[in-house]
């Protein structure tokens, strides 16, 4: 399992834009990713799933865990953080 911590810098959080981004991104991978709001102390959810993002209520500032675990486990974890640290710059919805 690899895992990163991240803090949101995006002024609105992770709002359905971005959030949509988050999950179309994680979908391209074979793990299981998971995202836990370290600051609301949340239980981890599935990062492929818009509705389960969206319910751990991720603003700015808040601290995540992003964590996966199979074939692709670092290239998803580095990637998704990647995502959130450029805070989305360059990315659009397919």
């Amino acid at each position: 399992m690899v895992s990163n911590e991240i803090v949101i810098q995006n002024e609105v959080g992770l709002h359905a834009r971005p959030a949509a981004i988050f999950v179309q991104t994680a979908t391209r991978f074979s793990s299981t990713i998971q995202v836990e709001n370290l600051t609301k102390h949340s239980q981890p959810v599935n990062a492929k799933s818009v509705l389960r993002l969206l319910s751990i209520g991720i603003q700015k500032n808040d601290h995540l865990r992003i964590s996966a675990q199979g074939a692709d486990e670092a290239e998803a974890v580095a990637t998704l953080s990647r995502l959130i640290a450029t805070n989305f710059s360059g990315t659009e919805i397919k």
